[in-house]
């Protein structure tokens, strides 16, 4: 039976500074149960969250009533918009529209146009999930999203195909090592297009910085030095995520049928059994690699600029600054 804390409106229910709170709080966000959540569902869980936030909550309502509800409004309605965020875009729906997409990625025996076909359909279903889960606060700068759609599809495919083409043209290998080869191919393509997307659509903040908040979650000044670590956290992030998801997929497929002959004898069961191994390998690949870093992270005063300092000093208390942090093109919005 899960336990829960007193509900704070606004406020994640597990510790955001330990990995382990990250990854519970994720496992929340990612839950593809909230798919099937119906209109009157999602209707009396907004109107009771707005009866908590004035002060009118009906009695014997609890706590994990008032977390549920979170849950459900969370997973399916832009905090900044207040608009429904279509289904196959919802962070809850990653896992369930993603991995057919990661099941196209691995086919063996890739033609060019496939592999170019995948490389793309990855890269415009990441921009979508995106841009539906970007922080709205601010007006969209479109042509920095579509600059960096373009960067990234323009590296993926370009990446592929220049990696298929040196593997067919590669003497040394055998059919079968090649084969095997041409199967990993996927993950040098997509986290180079994952951290080139990042360059192009942050690469300005490295020059003017990113804003900095004190311990209430004022703006006190900004940060270059934040920036860099915000940028390099944010890159790493997207070049772990895929490993385990376009990596152990291929290495399991190769034991499963060196292992199984009935994998050899029904090559019909071979595109299933490989759903399922992927359909693993993402479930338990995102939650873990979005939990890396902390949303907010500290940094030191000295690190920023503050444009008018402030007449004290003892209370001022240690700045952070605000990391989105992006995976697979997606923008965790924090909150």
């Amino acid at each position: 039976m899960p336990t829960y804390p007193t509900f704070e409106y606004g406020k994640p229910r597990f510790d955001q500074n330990t990995f382990f709170g990250r990854f519970r709080h994720f496992l929340d966000v990612i839950d593809p149960r909230t798919l099937f959540v119906t209109e009157e569902r999602l209707r009396e869980s907004v109107d009771l969250l707005e009866s908590f936030k004035h002060g009118r909550l009906p009695p014997g309502v609890t706590s994990a009533q008032l977390w549920q509800a979170h849950k459900i409004k969370q997973a399916i309605i832009h905090p900044d918009t207040g608009d429904k965020i279509p289904m196959p875009f919802r962070m809850s729906g990653f896992i369930p529209f993603g991995t057919p997409v990661v099941v196209g990625l691995l086919l063996p025996n890739q033609t060019l146009f496939s592999t170019v076909f995948w490389q793309w359909l990855n890269q415009s279903h990441n921009a979508c999930v995106n841009y539906s889960n970007r922080n709205a606060s601010k007006p969209t700068d479109m042509s920095k999203f579509f600059q960096g759609y373009m960067g990234a599809v323009t590296s993926a495919v370009s990446i592929a195909v220049a990696l298929r083409v040196a593997i067919q043209k590669a003497d040394r290998f055998s059919p079968t090592t090649r084969r095997m080869v041409q199967r990993f191919i996927p993950f040098p393509a997509v986290a180079s297009a994952n951290v080139c997307n990042v360059v192009l659509m942050r690469h300005s903040e490295l020059s003017e910085g990113i804003n900095v908040l004190d311990d209430k979650g004022n703006v006190v000044g900004t940060s270059k030095m934040a920036a860099k670590r915000a940028l390099f956290e944010t890159a790493l992030t997207r070049v772990v995520l895929p490993m385990p998801i376009l990596l152990l997929p291929p290495i399991v497929m190769a034991m499963l049928e060196s292992r199984l002959p009935v994998l050899r004898s029904r090559p019909g069961l071979l595109l299933p059994v490989h759903s399922l191994v992927c359909l693993a390998a993402f479930s338990l690949a995102l939650p873990l690699a979005i939990s890396l870093f902390p949303q907010m992270s500290q940094v030191r005063r000295s690190l920023y600029h503050h444009p008018t300092p402030p007449p004290y000093t003892t209370s001022w208390g240690t700045p952070t600054y605000t990391i989105t942090y992006q995976c697979r093109s997606m923008s965790l919005r924090s909150r």
